[in-house]
């Protein structure tokens, strides 16, 4: 599931940024940045949590989708949960500051788009059809 590959990269970014901190690319005052975005993360993702809830639709990507949400912060991403997650990641290397810090939000991306996003749009597609179409044709899949 999603959530666990999160916080897994949580985990990954803080241990090797401690034990490989091959090169600090960030510095202070500007790692503070990394702040920002986590917040912005985390407030993203609560806020399409709280639609998920009040929407009483899955949260499961393997389950049928049962809901179709084109309000609040799905006006603006297709997948405001994941680019939650991925910002909440970018804003944790950013405030450490290594490069290493930087692999595990690039995979966690790239295993979102492969394994979830994909099943969960054709998912989307099969059951909404032509309407689901025309708001990813409008909305964008990240930002």
């Amino acid at each position: 599931m999603p959530p666990t590959y999160f916080y897994l990269g949580i985990v990954l970014i803080i241990l090797m940024h401690f034990i490989f901190p091959i090169i600090q690319i960030i510095h202070y005052p500007y790692t503070l940045i990394g702040i920002l975005l986590i917040i912005f993360g985390m407030t993203l993702n609560f806020l399409a949590w709280l639609l998920f809830i009040k929407n009483k639709t899955t949260q499961n990507p393997f389950n049928d989708p049962n809901k179709f949400i084109v309000k609040g912060t799905y006006k603006i991403s297709r997948n405001p949960m994941y680019l939650g997650m991925a910002s909440t990641l970018f804003g944790a290397a950013i405030f450490l500051g290594s490069l290493i810090s930087f692999i595990f939000p690039i995979i966690f991306v790239y295993i979102i788009r492969v394994r979830f996003i994909h099943l969960e749009e054709k998912n989307m597609e099969k059951k909404f059809g032509k309407k689901y179409v025309n708001y990813k044709n409008s909305v964008r899949r990240w930002i």
